[in-house]
């Protein structure tokens, strides 16, 4: 594992995006979570500023009264109603709007020369998921080293689960550096490397692996790490088709 620095290499600013669709049971915990690690980004790395876009997606529960409730009391949070009913195009929305504020700003000195979002950094998560505290400032760490894609690793909430599920769960993903694993609940991306590939596709699954496919046609700088392993829901009834919900109920059969 490389050595922790503090230090964002270069990284003024931090976008993290978030896609919403009837996720009212688990959606203020995880808006804490992304806070609580936007709070260590200030206090470890004060010339960082966080933004979390949060992207309601057709909901028809209390999400959306949920995620109005965390953004009245905190200014770094912007919401995005919009009526995809697809992760794909959610995802794409949320980036497009977080670097829309981002081309606004003032860059770091250090990617004044490179690409106008070079100093840009994409966190992206999911509504059912929780973020450690350190999410943001470890995936800042890697930026600093010089990747451009950080790919973390998920654990399925025990919470509710059944034993014999996690088990499974646990003996098919050992949690490892150099992991082979895509998560678009635990991706880092810098703007730059996001913007070359061609962003997130409009499809309604597995927009995260055909993201990091294209980053690495292109020669992005990946790693793949387990130290910023984000808990998500266990549950086997998911929102997206072919989601991780899908892939656990998979793991149910004999």
């Amino acid at each position: 594992m490389p050595p922790p620095v503090q230090d964002s290499g270069g990284i003024g600013q931090v976008a993290v995006v978030i896609p919403a669709h009837n996720e009212e049971q688990h959606l203020e915990r995880a808006l804490t979570a992304v806070s609580g690690a936007a709070d260590r980004v200030a206090d470890e790395l004060p010339g960082v500023d966080v933004r979390v876009v949060v992207v309601l997606d057709a909901c028809t529960d209390r999400s959306p009264e949920v995620a109005a409730h965390v953004a009245a009391a905190d200014p770094r949070y912007l919401l995005l109603p919009v009526s995809f009913g697809s992760v794909g195009k959610s995802r794409q929305a949320g980036v497009s709007a977080a670097l829309a504020h981002a081309a606004k700003q003032p860059q770091p000195g250090g990617a004044a020369a490179g690409h106008p979002l070079q100093g840009t950094w994409l966190a992206n998560t999911d509504a059912d998921s929780c973020v450690p505290s350190h999410w943001l400032v470890r995936q800042l760490e890697l930026a600093a080293l010089g990747f451009d894609v950080v790919l973390g690793t998920v654990q399925p909430d025990p919470h509710g689960m059944h034993h014999e599920l996690l088990a499974r769960w646990h003996a098919r993903h050992a949690g490892t550096e150099g992991h082979s694993h895509v998560y678009g609940a635990n991706l880092g991306v810098r703007a730059s490397a996001y913007l070359a590939a061609g962003g997130f596709p409009a499809i309604d699954f597995d927009e995260d692996q055909e993201l990091v496919s294209r980053l690495r046609r292109g020669g992005a700088g990946i790693v793949a790490t387990d130290t910023t392993r984000v808990l998500t829901s266990g549950r086997t009834a998911g929102r997206a088709p072919h989601g991780f919900a899908t892939y656990l109920l998979a793991l149910t059969q004999p």
